[in-house]
């Protein structure tokens, strides 16, 4: 408690401003803060791609964050003179739309009691269910005395902007627990990543699976390159627009069927290009010369992230192969510790992803809001767990096969 209490004190001296554009922000004071120990921990990543000043400057710059949107930028730095002490990647919502962590029935409820629960602060990366950092501290900085800053600055935009709550979403587990510290509300829920056991190729990865298995995975990734269809994996210097034309047009037609109206443009990806390509793994399926379908990813230090896929011809397992077994392949290879493939789909558990608990932490005003939300995360967390211990049942691993744990 003196601790904590230390912390708040230190906190009162630090200043808070909203930054409605990126570039007001060095791009080397922003990274720094995404990469220091004291934002990452004890961890396997030093570098996240997506809370890097590329990434977040790219959304804005070609307009998929903004206000016309329902993104409306407006990052918390927290600073001390001149020093910058502390970032959160911070957005003004009037909607729910591209947060993957839903809270549609809170939003409904409240309104229905004639509250009003827009607009809201969403502290996460946009149209991205990916853990990573949200609360980005300074090198050599104190670690709690910059977060218990930051959430005094959430707090302070919150009721300067009259929005309903604060949420901060897949977030780092320690990130997590400190929130809660600070009297967020704490909410679980899971996804499905794959976990390179130091597996030295993917035949590797597939004798420590069951025998029938294996034969279905190898019977999947013969059956869906069947019809003629060839795989391309492209990264850095070998992306071109043209690649990103053909992308960008299998991601708009299963985007438009699946949501109504993808979240990403053109444009973004031609600026990602530009400025993180060596991050980029872009996975193309080709069937007599012609692209049919692909799928984007992000390399990190230590982790492949599947972000979005799609095509303009179906094809038997194409979506296993290109998203999944290609993905693994590559991080075998690679030598990365894990794969995330995105939200949702327990269909990954037969292709050797495994459930682990993703985070959030919630603000809310209103207190009787509050009661309820608490009352609604507490069973809500225990459903949670309880489904993640019988879905690691399923798993396709032989039983005799040791499984190297660690923190989700």
């Amino acid at each position: 408690m003196e601790e904590r209490g230390r912390a708040a004190e230190a906190a009162t001296e630090l200043r808070v401003r909203a930054v409605t554009d990126l570039t007001q922000i060095g791009a080397a004071a922003w990274d720094a803060c995404a990469t220091s120990p004291e934002t990452l921990g004890a961890g396997d990543e030093t570098h996240n791609p997506f809370v890097s000043h590329a990434f977040l400057s790219a959304l804005e710059e070609s307009g998929c964050v903004s206000r016309r949107t329902g993104w409306l930028p407006l990052h918390v730095a927290v600073e001390r003179g001149e020093q910058l002490i502390g970032v959160a990647p911070c957005y003004l919502k009037t909607h729910s739309q591209g947060e993957y962590v839903f809270d549609h029935g809170w939003a409904d409820a409240y309104e229905r009691a004639g509250g009003s629960y827009y607009p809201k602060l969403q502290v996460s990366v946009p149209f991205t269910p990916v853990t990573g950092p949200r609360l980005l501290i300074a090198p050599g900085e104190d670690p709690d005395a910059a977060v218990a800053g930051i959430v005094a600055g959430l707090r302070a935009l919150r009721a300067e902007t009259e929005a309903s709550s604060i949420h901060v979403t897949f977030m780092r587990e320690r990130e997590w627990a400190q929130a809660g510290a600070l009297g967020f509300l704490q909410r679980t829920d899971q996804q499905f990543h794959w976990e390179n056991d130091g597996y030295a190729s993917f035949e590797d990865f597939l004798g420590a699976l069951a025998s029938r298995k294996r034969k279905a995975i190898r019977r999947e990734r013969r059956d869906a390159l069947a019809d003629g269809i060839t795989i391309e994996t492209l990264t850095g210097p070998d992306l071109t627009e043209a690649h990103w034309d053909a992308f960008y047009a299998f991601y708009t037609d299963t985007g438009a069927r699946k949501w109504g109206r993808p979240y990403l443009n053109r444009r973004f990806f031609s600026l990602l290009s530009e400025r993180m390509a060596r991050r980029v793994l872009l996975v193309m399926a080709s069937r007599a010369g012609r692209p049919i379908a692909g799928a984007f990813n992000l390399i990190g230090d230590a982790a492949l992230y599947g972000r979005n896929w799609g095509c303009i011809e179906d094809h038997p397992f194409l979506h296993f192969e290109v998203c999944y077994y290609q993905a693994i392949d590559f991080a075998i290879r690679r030598g990365l510790r894990r794969v995330e493939a995105g939200a949702q789909g327990e269909h990954k558990l037969a292709r050797g992803y495994r459930p682990v608990l993703m985070h959030s932490a919630h603000d809310i005003a209103d207190p009787d809001l509050r009661r309820a939300v608490a009352d609604y995360l507490k069973r809500e967390r225990a459903h949670v767990q309880d489904a993640a211990s019988v879905l690691d049942t399923l798993t396709p691993f032989r039983r005799d096969t040791p499984h190297t744990e660690r923190d989700a």
